[in-house]
């Protein structure tokens, strides 16, 4: 009886030693969001004569880094006119992407902390989070209206996707910081290997980007810490269920984020033939997809839903391969590793 108080002890210790662990670094987090933060009024020189969008117009040719359609062959052999037009184009319906996905973000987080417990140190992490979001859709819609051209973001079955954030948010939370990181990491992953290449970028793009990058960086540490804390307290079928939905809802939602709408394709008249290697049928296409979910990949083998099957769903869908050290390896590290 003396033996089974004891382990008792032991592990309720190890529960209040796990709870003040999480919430010390969510109280990092939330400082970090206090300490650093940014506004895209005041940090972004929109009026500055070289922010235009007509000026230095050859900026918003696609960079190779970080963009199947830059680098395609088809796009390469357009005219510098032509590069520049659907550039602008890609690069505004992308901006419009990121903030519809910020505000079906906002939607279902809102709800979230909703019913938390008073103390609950998610509480004013989160709404910390939401704050930076807010001002990320605002900073991504000032970039669509100064490229000025008429994009719709995500298509019109992907946009859907909004009715069913506030469900999933409430009733299984898991699943729904999932979705955030199937959303948040290909975004995240193509803007930094875009900064890192130093491509000549349009300023409006490399500032937008810049402090979308130092703040996801918050945002992404956050549903990684939530998924570490809650995903292990699940019951054993239930974490069997989010082994399997895992890359499926990375899938799922990364092709959401990455692949333009039918509209793009046909605004520049884009053969069927390349509509298909640019995000599905090239083995850079594919390559690129997976690289995308190093992180996540880790992540899933860290807390246990890495599993024999789940693997088999990873590479079914074509997103399977390395996992990084830590997050946010660049690629060249991942590369120069496995060489």
């Amino acid at each position: 009886m003396t033996m089974t108080s004891s382990a008792t002890t032991v592990s309720d210790d190890q529960l209040v030693a796990q709870a003040q662990e999480y919430a010390e670094k969510l109280l990092l987090l939330s400082e970090g969001s206090v300490n650093r933060n940014f506004d895209p009024f005041t940090d972004i020189d929109w009026d500055h004569p070289d922010f235009a969008a007509d000026a230095g117009p050859e900026r918003w040719i696609l960079p190779k880094s970080g963009d199947t359609v830059g680098r395609h062959p088809w796009y390469q052999a357009l005219s510098d006119e032509q590069k520049i037009v659907l550039g602008k184009y890609r690069q505004a319906n992308v901006a419009k992407v990121g903030l519809q996905f910020e505000a079906i973000l906002i939607s279902g987080m809102m709800q979230h902390i909703f019913g938390l417990p008073n103390g609950d140190p998610e509480f004013r992490y989160c709404s910390h989070e939401m704050i930076e979001e807010h001002n990320h859709t605002l900073m991504f819609q000032e970039m669509v209206n100064r490229i000025g051209v008429d994009v719709p973001g995500m298509g019109p079955l992907v946009r859907q996707i909004r009715h069913i954030a506030v469900p999933v948010a409430v009733a299984f939370p898991n699943l729904f910081f999932m979705a955030v990181l199937g959303g948040e990491e290909p975004i995240d992953h193509i803007q930094k290997e875009v900064l890192r290449s130093g491509e000549d970028v349009h300023p409006i793009m490399r500032g937008v980007m810049a402090i979308h990058v130092a703040e996801e960086a918050r945002h992404i540490s956050f549903a990684h810490e939530f998924l570490e804390k809650h995903v292990p307290e699940s019951a054993p079928v239930n974490k069997f269920v989010l082994s399997l939905a895992m890359p499926i809802v990375m899938w799922i939602l990364g092709r959401a984020i990455v692949t333009p709408p039918k509209a793009f394709f046909d605004e520049f008249d884009i053969p069927k033939s390349v509509r298909k290697e640019l995000f599905f049928g090239s083995d850079d296409a594919k390559r690129t997809f997976s690289d995308y979910f190093g992180d996540v990949r880790a992540l899933a083998e860290k807390i246990g839903l890495m599993n024999p099957i789940a693997k088999r769903v990873w590479k079914a869908l074509g997103i399977d391969g390395h996992t990084t050290r830590y997050r946010s390896e660049p690629l060249r590290a991942v590369s120069g590793k496995a060489a």
